[in-house]
């Protein structure tokens, strides 16, 4: 499953979901993403994300399919919200399920590197000295 969304994501419920879907899982991992109050020195009051959604849910669902390709998975969820976000909310969630739980590790954290280098989504910080959007990712 694919989403961006502006609300919350419920992360019990999504690993849920995706769980009773295959019987034969041994190892789930799921990667959350949540908003921090400092970056680069600067004091975040908040942030924006914002995307081009139709090419955004095109380059999500090539990943999870590459995912599932490349790492022997059953499946790769991926929620990202976009609009406004408070400090310690929650941004992205992926997860990853499969047979084995290396395959899984493996998955979910090629995920979210490929997620932040090439989907288009992006970060603004809203901070204390301005707002920045931001171009790198780590």
């Amino acid at each position: 499953m694919i989403k961006i969304q502006e609300g919350d994501f419920l992360v019990d419920t999504e690993v849920r979901n995706l769980r009773s879907q295959f019987s034969n899982t041994g190892g789930v991992v799921t990667f959350i993403g949540t908003a921090r109050e400092s970056s680069k020195g600067k004091q975040i009051k908040e942030l924006f994300f914002e995307s081009y959604e139709e090419m955004a849910l095109k380059k999500l669902e090539t990943l999870r399919e590459e995912a599932i390709k490349k790492f022997d998975i059953f499946d790769l969820s991926v929620i990202h919200r976009i609009g406004e976000i408070q400090i310690a909310d929650d941004i992205v969630l992926i997860i990853a399920i499969a047979e084995h739980r290396k395959a899984a590790f493996k998955a979910c954290e090629w995920a979210i590197d490929e997620l932040k280098r090439t989907v288009p989504i992006w970060k603004k910080e809203i901070t204390t000295d301005g707002d920045v959007w931001v171009e790198d990712h780590p």
